[in-house]
């Protein structure tokens, strides 16, 4: 194929040697996936909420890519940072001073809870969760982490075998000190709890079995999403937290916040950690800081833990290490995301868009078991039977078992929606400064969408 592509609609314009975006999709080495040609959208533009195809179909985003654009594609503030940085100073080693790097770290200081006034920074993720463990077990001198199951902390070594779903099977060496509990999750409580304070109390009592039958004296950390993400979306009851918190310090562990999807408004609070007061030990960030313009990560690191590095080098770095691109994109990000009441935005998409519109869909939808979220990040889980709680599709499904949801899927996309479905949960993460007609657009193509799982009933 031979195809040009309109440059008036913000879409890139090339003929690639005479080879469209599909076949050089294919020289691409994907990740999660079974290599070979696939049939997706090829996105080349975007504005606002919604993403532009090769033929200038718009389509809302309802996913934020990754759950990181979370003030939507193309946002003028951040475009503009990065551009006016581009023009001053693209790259920069990180041995020296940077006025944009030191600018992005007062910023998100600024928002931090208390206690944590310095920033590594890192290209990523699950880069920055290698960071603060190491950081961790240095200033301990212990060895084992703990982390629960039902989450997702990164694909590298350290990071995928905290990882506590099935995502971390296929790399689990069973050799890097990690050591998994039960969070509390009420839906399938491992606890036989009937109501949220049980569940946080039953939780609670198993973490601290946990703690003393390993060892305190053995453990460095505890790393605990302070809302699970990808792995289910599920909000901790109140309390948990600050009783998580409690633990920590009572047994010398360091608490290690990952906000990596949460962090920077996605529930509604600059942190998770926010909803029930908390300050961790260390805090690992990526995504929110700056939309993902410019692919950034760091750790907000705690005082006690910093002093620890002031009488001996930390020994380790990148190359990367606070670029002045992605700074820049974090810069813009935090400034426009004060300047425009994004936080509380996000927190009303929640309690007034998102959550009622999910509920009514669940009580119209026999597939949809159950619904949780807060604020711009909420779950559809869909199941065989709401009695049983057997999930629409077993683990890890493929082919003909994952049928009900690749046709969801499909039915998403052909009315122009990008969904985000992993396993057999739909979340629901639009950009947070969606506008309520787009977020109700959203949840009305989600509505004809759930026709296709329903039919798989029996």
């Amino acid at each position: 194929m031979n195809r040009a592509w309109r440059s008036d609609s913000g879409v890139w314009r090339s003929r690639q040697q005479g080879r469209c975006a599909m076949d050089l999709d294919e020289l691409v080495f994907h990740p999660w996936t079974v290599q070979g040609p696939r049939t997706v959208p090829t996105f080349v533009g975007g504005s606002g909420s919604h993403v532009i195809d090769v033929d200038g179909r718009r389509f809302l985003d309802f996913s934020s890519q990754l759950v990181f654009t979370n003030l939507g594609h193309q946002h003028p503030r951040i475009v503009a940072a990065v551009k006016e940085q581009a023009d001053r100073l693209c790259t920069l080693a990180p041995a020296y001073a940077s006025d944009v790097r030191g600018e992005a770290a007062r910023l998100i200081v600024e928002v931090a809870p208390e206690g944590l006034g310095h920033v590594l920074f890192t290209t990523g993720g699950t880069e920055a969760m290698e960071h603060a463990v190491r950081m961790a077990r240095l200033h301990t001198g212990r060895p084992k982490v703990l982390a629960a199951y039902r989450s997702y902390h990164g694909s590298t070594t350290t990071s995928i075998h905290l990882t506590g779903d099935p995502r971390r099977w296929a790399s689990d060496t069973g050799g890097a000190g990690a050591v998994h509990f039960f969070r509390p999750f009420l839906y399938r409580s491992a606890f036989g709890s009937s109501t949220p304070e049980e569940e946080c109390e039953r939780a609670l009592a198993h973490l601290e079995q946990v703690i003393l039958l390993e060892g305190p004296p053995t453990i460095a950390a505890l790393v605990l999403e302070p809302v699970t993400g990808s792995s289910g979306v599920i909000v901790p009851p109140a309390g948990y937290l600050r009783g998580v918190r409690e633990l920590c310090t009572r047994h010398g562990i360091v608490f290690i916040a990952d906000e990596i999807l949460v962090g920077f408004g996605r529930t509604g609070a600059w942190f998770g950690v926010n909803h029930d007061g908390v300050a961790p030990d260390l805090l690992v960030f990526a995504k929110g800081v700056n939309s993902g313009y410019v692919p950034l990560g760091g750790v907000l690191v705690g005082d006690a833990i910093h002093e620890t590095f002031t009488q001996r080098p930390y020994p380790a770095g990148m190359t990367y290490s606070g670029h002045p691109l992605a700074c820049a994109a974090a810069v813009g990000a935090i400034s426009a995301m004060r300047d425009e009441g994004t936080v509380t935005a996000a927190a009303r998409l929640g309690t007034d868009v998102l959550g009622p519109g999910l509920t009514k869909l669940a009580e119209k939808h026999p597939s949809v078991g159950d619904v949780r979220g807060i604020g711009g990040l909420w779950t559809l889980e869909l199941v065989r039977d709401r009695q049983t709680k057997e999930p629409l599709v077993p683990v890890g499904a493929t082919g003909e078992a994952n049928a009900p949801m690749a046709a969801f899927a499909k039915a998403c996309l052909s009315r122009s929606l990008v969904p985000l479905i992993l396993g057999n949960r739909i979340h629901v993460a639009p950009p947070l400064n969606v506008t309520d007609n787009d977020a109700e657009a959203g949840l009305a193509i989600l509505d004809e969408a759930l026709a296709e799982p329903d039919a798989y009933l029996t």
